[in-house]
């Protein structure tokens, strides 16, 4: 069974930084694409960046220029850093993994494993 583990959330002033990391049980390469969503009090579980087995990436409009989205496959690791945070950029963050190929990465009732989300608080 896989097993997504998330850390590094925190509180952050506006403008500050943060590392989230996402330490998977098994092979990350085993997967099609591994990525992070996130979800604000209220609103919808969004995509916020991918990154395939190939590693290409994309991201959410919203943190364009800002996020970054890698991984190190010796250690089973995909990392997500957020610079100049915003306010809006508030929610819980989850690592999400998928198996095989899918028309559309946005829906996250295609990704088939989930971590249990760190919380991220950007608030002055």
């Amino acid at each position: 069974q896989v097993q997504l583990v998330e850390s590094g959330g925190g509180l952050v002033q506006p403008g500050g930084s943060l590392r989230l990391s996402c330490a998977a049980s098994g092979s990350i390469f085993s997967f099609n694409a591994m990525g992070w969503y996130r979800q604000a009090p209220g609103n919808e579980r969004e995509l916020v960046a991918r990154i395939t087995r190939g590693g290409f990436t994309d991201y959410a409009d919203s943190v364009k220029g800002r996020f970054t989205i890698s991984r190190d496959n010796a250690k089973n690791t995909v990392y997500l850093q957020m610079n100049s945070l915003k306010p809006e950029d508030t929610g819980i963050y989850y690592c999400a993994a998928d198996r095989s190929w899918a028309p559309s990465y946005t829906d996250p009732d295609v990704w088939d494993y989930w971590g249990q989300g760190t919380q991220v608080t950007v608030s002055s």
